[in-house]
Parts: C-alpha cells; structure tokens; sequence
C-alpha cells in the first residue's frame, strides 16, 4: 500500500492534477515506534528545503544522476529492509525507507517526470559545512599504454595488491615475516622496497592512475586491461601541485593535472620521484578485463560510474548511493553548473560534508574537462520525504524538549 500510494502520487503530479509548486507531496503523519536517529549525528542541522530554490534546478539534465540512482537501488534490494544506509551516517535512514522511492523510477521516461517523481517523492535537505568550506572537483578514468614487461618508457610498476596489508579499525597495517604489525610504510618506502608488478606504464603515469584511483592499460597487441582499485596504504593525501608551487617549480596556472604532467616530461627523474614522493599516499590495484567498454570504472559502492552522475564524497559522513544535488562552477561544463549526482565513491582528498569529486568518464576528453573542475559550491541530500521530516521532527523536538516524534509512513 506505502508503494502504491506513492506512485498513485507521483502519476498525479504527472497528470496535472497538482501545483507544480515545486514542492513535495505533503506527509501523512504517523507515530513511528522504531528506534529514532539522534539528529546530533547529522553533519548539520537539518534544513529541508523546496524545491524552487535549488539553483538550476528546472533545466538541469537528470538522465545521469537517475541511471546511477537505478543501480544504487539494485544494491539497497539486495540489503535487509531494516539496515541502515549507513552506520556512519544514520540520518540517511534505512533501507526500508528507500523501498518506494527505488520502486517509483519505473514510471520515469524524461526530464519531466523524473522532476515530477523526484519532487513527489524526495525532499532536499541542505548540507552546510560547520566551517563554511566547500570544494568540488573532478576526476576521470584514465588511458594509458602499458607493457607486460618493463621497456623504456614503460618502467614503472603498476602496483599489485601486495599480500601483507591488513586494515584494522579503520587503520592500514603491513604483516611483517615474524608476523607482528607496523604502520604501512609510506610512497617513497613502498618504492624503494619494490612491489608486485601488475604491468608497466611511464612513472608519471601510474602516478596518476593512483591519483584517479583507476584506469584502463592499452597494450601493443590491442587488448585493454582496467586496473581496478584494490587498497591503499593508509597514509594521508597530500597535494603535489601545491607541493610544487611552494617550492617555485611551477606556477600557478600549471597547478593541474595536465601542467604537472607537463613538468615532470621536462623536468629531471630525481626531481620527479621527490614531487610523487611528497604524496605518501600509495595505491594498490588488481588487474581485470575491460568487459563492457561503455561502462565506468566501479566506486567504493561497487557498481559502474556514471559520467556527470556519480560523485565521490566522504562516506565518513554521507551514506553511499544517495542521490545529491550540486551547484558549482566548472569551466569544463561551460561555467556555472548544476545537477544530479550519486554518492557512489570516495577517495582520499576528499574530506568533508561539502566536498565533492564529480566522475567525468573515461580518456583524454573527459580528464581535460574534469581537470578544469576545482571550485566552491552548494549541496543538497535528496532524502525520500519520510526520512527529512523524521530529521525536521526530531530537532525540533532536541529545542523544545521530550514529545512524540511524528514522522511519515
């Protein structure tokens, strides 16, 4: 019935039957008898807000985000009902919650009934930074050649899984022979040691596969191999270009993926490894096929990347698979630029509640775009009515005191 009554919904907005306000469906209250979310342990205050107001909102192409929020869903219908989305983010709610939601996007066919059961069905929630931070940037699949066996150029090792990482508690140890634990060396120690090549790519390149957190090798016979992420030595990110614009070796226009690049092509070898050096966070990964060439790289989520509708964010905070909507400036999408994206990766430079890393697809014209991308903007969580109101609810009530939690079905 909760479904049916939801969709019932969704084809009235559609049919014109309602305002189209902009502004979701109102709730049915209920008392709800499951355990309640301590509203502490969202990252803000919770401020839903209408629609109307989120910058871009009416012309903003949807289609991205909505395929990727279809392949969250097949994953939330494989969870348990009562799971949360997220143990680290609780506010998200639970799989439950989603059900309707996730049920409801077979009825989209386009831009206007994906607007009309998105507004019908979710309701944004402003994300504010407890600092007044924001950044967003963005990221893509790389190409490159790469060799089964070392020849120059190719002499870099793409890095294997290297069998002694284990992570405990959140922390990445390395097992030594007598069998006791140590902090996992960092970048410079790792690559003085050696590891276990995969295949061989020019040094900046796997650099920069490490950064981008995956890739596609092309070797000389035509096959195309994608090296998948696998583990991360635990050590921090630190950022190269503003390693190097301290020291005066590039300037500020060079502060870019492709400018870096292009210092390290003209620059000496020694000088190279200590910029990569600086960065001691070192990446791991498998090798697999290429499979369906169409299809992105999978996130920390586990399904395929959408490009312009997935997004990496901090899943110390968010929950993973959760549809969010952007607004930010990137010169790469022609300026000022809004729209739909899933939480559905993360990395290691992408900290905090208004940070994003936006996934552009794969090769050249994509990294060209995504290395444009690095600017502050806003964010909104689209959360299924329900669990907003719940999160509304149960701040006015931390204000006012103890009173019965209403919340929607």
């Amino acid at each position: 019935m909760r479904i049916l009554g939801l969709l019932c919904g969704a084809f009235l907005l559609l049919s014109g039957c309602v305002t189209n306000s902009g502004r979701p469906l109102p709730p049915q209250p209920v008392f709800e008898t499951r355990p309640q979310v301590d509203p502490s342990t969202f990252p803000v205050t919770p401020k839903p807000v209408a629609y109307d107001i989120l910058p871009g909102w009416e012309e903003s192409n949807l289609a991205p985000g909505l395929s990727a929020l279809r392949r969250s869903c097949e994953v939330f219908e494989k969870r348990p009902p009562q799971n949360l989305l997220s143990n680290k983010a609780p506010w998200a709610g639970r799989v439950s919650d989603w059900t309707p939601a996730c049920a409801a996007l077979d009825v989209i066919n386009d831009n206007r009934s994906a607007r009309a059961v998105l507004q019908a069905l979710f309701t944004p929630v402003e994300i504010v930074a407890p600092d007044g931070k924001s950044r967003f940037t963005g990221y893509f699949e790389p190409t490159y050649e790469a060799r089964l066996r070392p020849e120059p150029p190719f002499t870099e090792p793409v890095p294997g899984d290297p069998g002694d990482l284990v992570t405990s508690s959140g922390k990445v140890y390395q097992t030594l022979p007598d069998g006791t634990r140590r902090e996992y060396p960092i970048r410079a120690d790792i690559t003085r040691a050696g590891v276990r090549p995969l295949a061989y790519a020019h040094p900046a390149d796997v650099f920069f596969l490490q950064i981008q957190g995956s890739g596609r090798l092309v070797l000389p016979d035509g096959r195309t191999l994608r090296a998948a992420y696998a583990a991360n030595n635990g050590q921090p990110f630190r950022s190269t270009a503003n390693w190097l614009l301290q020291r005066g070796w590039i300037e500020r226009g060079e502060a870019s993926m492709r400018g870096i690049r292009a210092w390290m092509d003209r620059t000496t070898p020694e000088r190279a490894r200590q910029a990569m050096n600086a960065n001691p966070r070192f990446v791991f990964f498998t090798l697999e096929p290429e499979g369906d060439p169409r299809l992105g790289p999978k996130g920390s989520f586990g399904v395929p990347l959408t490009p312009l509708g997935s997004m990496a964010v901090d899943l110390d905070i968010h929950a993973g698979g959760v549809p969010m909507f952007v607004q930010t400036t990137a010169p790469g999408l022609g300026g000022e630029w809004s729209g739909l994206l899933v939480s559905q990766d993360t990395g290691g430079a992408i900290k905090g509640s208004v940070r994003g890393d936006l996934y552009f697809g794969t090769g050249d014209r994509a990294g060209a775009a995504a290395d444009t991308v690095n600017a502050p903007g806003r964010l909104w969580v689209l959360l299924p009515t329900a669990v907003a109101e719940r999160l509304r609810q149960q701040d006015l009530a931390r204000a006012s005191g103890p009173r019965p939690i209403v919340v929607t079905p």
